[in-house]
This record gives C-alpha cells, structure tokens and sequence, in this order.
C-alpha cells in the first residue's frame, strides 16, 4: 500500500482524537444544559492564548502553563453560564443561539485588540517517529494521546461519581430529577466547568499545532458542530466516533485533492448524513 495513504490514514485517527475533546465538550453541556454554546470554539481559543502567554511572555514551563489553562478556561465557562446562559435558560432556542453567537463575536473583538490580530506560535515542535516507511509526527502523536487519556477520564468521571451519575441522570430527564434530589442549578455549574476544562485541555492540544490569532475558532469551530450534529447532539459516544470519521474524511481528502477539497467533502458527507438520518448516524 502507498505509504503516504498509510499517513493520511494515520493522521486521519490522529486529528479526530483531537476532534473529539472539543466535541465532547459540547455534547457535555448539550445534553445537560440543552443550551448550545456557539462560542464553544472561542472558548478554545482564549486558552491557547493563555498558554502562548504563559510560557512565551511570562517565562512559565510549557507543563505550567497547560495546567494553569484548564481553570481558567473552566472559570470562564461557568462565567458564560451564570451570566448569559442561565438567565436565558427557559428562552426560546434562537435567544440562546443569538447570546452565545454575540458572546463568540465578543472574545474575538476582545482578543484582537488585546493581541491584534498577528500569528503567534509557540514554537514547540516534538521529533517525529518513523514507522516503516511511515512518518508520524511525534507533536500529533502526543496531542492524540493525551486526548484519548482526557476522553477516558470523563468517561470514569461520570460514570463512577456520585456528580458524574447525576450529570447523566438529569441529562436523561431533567424535569424529574429534582424530585429525587438533585439540585439542577449546581449540575448546571459543575457541567460549564467540565465543559470549559474540556475546551481548556482541548486548547492545550491545539496551541502545539496552530498558530494562535483571535479567529483561529474558525479553523476547528464549524466542523466541530458539524461532527455533534452528525453524531447526534447530546450523544457522548455518537459525537467521539463521528470525530474519528471526520477526521479520516478530512485527511483521506486531503491525500486525494486539497485540504480546501477535503473540507469540501466533509461538508457534502455531512449534509448526504443530514438528509438520510436527520438525527445523526448514532442518534438513539
């Protein structure tokens, strides 16, 4: 077999192990809240610069600098929570979708006038491994990995904590949960937060990969809701196979033609997907 298709295969499961962490985040809060976060991306994108600050300008270890990323970034999801999406938690869908949207254009005026709009990089680059007469890239490599590892540590989140039990009860039936005790404000919390650490660990993954610039949300954000839609909204198992198909997608694709064609593709898979099976491949 072609060996630069063995690559693109490789890289494929590589990319949507990163896909994933954004995606599972969203289906998160999703399927708790039933409030979609538009600024998801843009949630992403103010960690990475909370990195690229830390360790570029402020001289913190690159190890310091993730770890200080997830709370911030989860700070700034139950932040979003408490003053946009609470008050707003019985509106109709399109007052949600409109606040979260202006919350996305908010962060991006914000962080372009903070750090303008330039490119910035951390410059952190790993070896990559040669396997045969494959190339991995060892940066990919690692990004994937730890992705996989923040996947298995929600998943043993919520299912052996008394929290985590609740987060899955209530996003079962909300309405009756708080008859047996559970109080549904604080899972609402509890649920932003994890879905910002989620977007924090998932800038941690990104800024060793992109350059960072305010609309870098735009490069990850649209597929992201795409890859939740196609896997089912609210469907933690759905949305992280669906990462991988579209990650395989997007990278056979670019094999094949561009990445430009590739993302092309993607888009025309997804609407085929829509049409057959409107509530996702793996909606229950």
């Amino acid at each position: 077999m072609d060996p630069f298709f063995l690559e693109a295969l490789v890289n494929g499961v590589l990319l949507g192990g990163v896909f994933a962490l954004p995606v599972l985040g969203l289906n998160l809060v999703f399927g708790v809240v039933d409030v979609i976060w538009l600024c998801y991306a843009e949630l992403v994108m103010v960690g990475m610069y909370a990195v690229w600050f830390l360790y570029t300008q402020a001289g913190w270890p690159l190890a310091a600098a993730f770890a200080a990323c997830l709370p911030i970034v989860a700070a700034l999801g139950v932040l979003l929570h408490v003053l946009v999406v609470r008050p707003l938690l019985h509106a109709p869908p399109i007052n949600q979708v409109l606040a979260t949207g202006g919350v996305l254009f908010v962060l991006q005026g914000a962080a372009t006038l903070v750090f303008s709009t330039d490119f910035r990089s951390l410059g952190v680059e790993m070896p990559p491994m040669e396997v045969g007469e494959v190339f991995i890239s060892g940066t990919k490599l690692a990004a994937f990995l730890a992705a996989l590892a923040g996947a298995a540590a929600l998943w043993a989140f919520l299912k052996f904590t008394y929290v985590g039990t609740a987060i899955r009860a209530i996003a079962r039936d909300r309405e009756i949960m708080p008859l047996m005790g559970v109080d549904p404000r604080r899972i609402y919390l509890i649920t932003s937060a994890v879905g910002g650490t989620l977007a924090g660990f998932a800038a941690c993954l990104l800024v060793v990969q992109l350059d960072v610039h305010p609309f870098v949300g735009l490069s990850f954000g649209p597929i992201t809701f795409m890859i939740c839609v196609m896997g089912g909204l609210g469907n933690m198992l759905g949305g992280f196979l669906a990462a991988f198909l579209m990650g395989l997608i997007v990278s056979v694709g670019g094999f094949w033609w561009n990445t430009e064609m590739s993302y092309v593709v993607a888009f025309v898979f997804f609407i085929v997907v829509i049409f057959l099976r409107p509530r996702g491949l793996f909606a229950r």
